[in-house]
């Protein structure tokens, strides 16, 4: 018995970690869904909020008018004691008894009413914050995990591809070596070409004392000259 136990404690044990790990890998979708569902019961207490105030509202101008009617009552039965008319200034003040009574019960609805109402405006702005921050902190987790899947990405691919990598550099120092080697032809083709060009033979001749240029010639002229002289 003590062995199927165990046994059930580490089924348990499995799927308690199993629920953990389903739980982590949606934390960010859990957490969009609580979001989600905090602003649905958010915007139900906005309407239960609405309807509270609505018979705070009621219960107000409810107040009000008992109000009037006291006041008014009072004023008659003065006057039914200024008359000396003592049984209609008693039927006025029994009146103005029950418009009190009701009066009273009237104001402790409004004042739980407007209780209730503050209360709930605190609790609805407060929730409407906390509602804001955690979409922030939404935007921030799914940037957050957008970069890490990025990188990660990255990172297994220079992984997985670490040979095609070396392949490629391979092949790029292959194109660098032919694009250089035509350069080189380039080069000496045309030295080739300078080497053989008329300019190339007057350098040539010049340098072994061969011909020459305008000095030359002008010295050959004077001494013909000279040579007239004599």
């Amino acid at each position: 018995m003590s062995i199927f136990k165990k046994i059930m404690t580490a089924i348990r044990g499995g799927a308690s970690e199993l629920g953990e790990t389903i739980v982590d890998a949606n934390s960010t979708r859990i957490f969009e869904q609580e979001i989600r569902d905090a602003e649905n019961h958010l915007t139900k207490a906005k309407r239960d909020l609405t309807g509270v105030m609505a018979q705070q509202m009621s219960a107000n101008r409810e107040v009000d008018r008992l109000k009037r009617e006291v006041v008014e009552h009072e004023g008659y039965a003065m006057q039914a004691m200024e008359k000396g008319d003592e049984t209609l200034a008693l039927a006025v003040a029994e009146k103005i008894a029950t418009l009190e009574s009701e009066l009273a019960t009237q104001q402790q609805a409004l004042d739980s009413f407007s209780g209730s109402a503050d209360r709930l405006k605190d609790l609805v702005k407060k929730s409407e914050r906390q509602v804001a921050e955690y979409k922030r902190q939404l935007s921030m987790v799914k940037t957050t995990e957008s970069v890490q899947k990025a990188t990660s990405a990255i990172t297994d691919n220079f992984s997985s591809s670490n040979s095609k990598l070396l392949n490629a550099k391979d092949s790029l120092e292959r194109i660098k070596a032919k694009q250089q080697k035509f350069d080189d032809q380039m080069k000496a083709a045309e030295v080739l070409e300078s080497e053989n060009s008329d300019k190339s033979l007057e350098a040539q001749l010049k340098a072994a004392g061969i011909g020459g240029g305008s000095d030359n010639t002008a010295n050959s002229v004077l001494a013909r000259l000279k040579a007239k002289q004599k």
